[in-house]
């Protein structure tokens, strides 16, 4: 009788042990990197779209939100996250070697933007248009460099392209490009063509008062060497790879609030492309 009142005692005692550590790890805020000023992502005022989808799984893990903010996204993940500084970090490649990626909560890709009324005939890179522009918008360092490169347009627009830095650094020579400028190039028709990702211009599409059209640059393109150039990525969240028990629980708030999700992409314009089969996932 008395070791059935111990074995009650130490069962009442384990689960309140675990329901106090369950409350503890819930009520703990949920700390996430998040760019000070890289819109249309996040800034420090909440109004990126990456700082709603920070605030939904917030909501559905029951945690409050607290953002630990960075300027340079080289080093983010190395300065903040690895440090233990924060725990979150949205919008990452899916596979990101550098963390441990939930699944792809969305797939977005690069697009041409051009002006309604030119209606150019914008399909992929092989298009005429592009031959004849006189000038494309696009930041160095992406896919759409490596193509106008493969295109022969990349030294005709050195100059131009360099008008349209943003920001730069003078401490460690970081360079910035504003999609929302490279998007007014289009608008105010400084340019007939711009190359952009797909999520960072598409809020500047939608309120631009010039009518635009983002066309999705088709997933198939090869540069001079054959090697394919990627355009269609999916995004993940990242989170530090000693926290599979994170990992897990926001999988299960994506995959039970992806309609939320995806409608909160749709409302920002962002053009959404489907998964691949997951042999062919990049």
């Amino acid at each position: 009788m008395h070791r059935n009142k111990f074995l009650i005692t130490a069962l009442c005692l384990g689960v309140g042990l675990a329901v106090t550590q369950a409350h503890a790890e819930t009520s703990k805020p949920l700390k996430v990197c998040a760019a000070e000023n890289e819109m249309p992502y996040s800034n420090k005022a909440g109004e990126g779209f990456e700082n709603k989808l920070a605030e939904l799984v917030g909501s559905a893990l029951g945690r409050k939100i607290v953002y630990v903010t960075w300027s340079d996204p080289r080093y983010y993940i190395r300065d903040t996250l690895d440090k233990g500084l924060c725990d979150l970090a949205i919008g990452v490649d899916k596979g990101d070697p550098r963390v441990l990626t939930t699944q792809a909560y969305y797939r977005s890709g690069y697009v041409f933007i051009s002006r309604e009324t030119d209606k150019l005939d914008l399909k992929n890179w092989d298009s005429d248009v592009l031959r004849k522009a006189k000038r494309i918008a696009f930041v160095p360092e992406t896919p759409a460099e490596v193509m106008m490169r493969a295109i022969g347009r990349y030294n005709d627009m050195f100059n131009y392209s360099h008008e349209l830095v943003g920001f730069k650094s003078r401490r460690n020579e970081y360079i910035k490009y504003e999609p929302s400028k490279l998007v007014s190039e289009i608008s105010l028709g400084h340019a007939e063509v711009a190359a952009l990702w797909g999520p960072s211009a598409a809020r500047y599409v939608k309120e631009s008062t010039t009518p635009l059209v983002m066309t999705i640059i088709p997933d198939d393109n090869v540069r001079a060497d054959g090697q394919k150039v990627g355009s269609h990525y999916s995004s993940s969240m990242g989170v530090r790879k000693n926290d599979p028990t994170l990992l897990a629980q926001l999988n299960k708030v994506i995959a039970d609030n992806q309609s939320e999700i995806t409608e909160l992409l749709e409302k920002e314009g962002i053009p959404l492309v489907s998964e691949p089969d997951a042999a062919d996932k990049s």
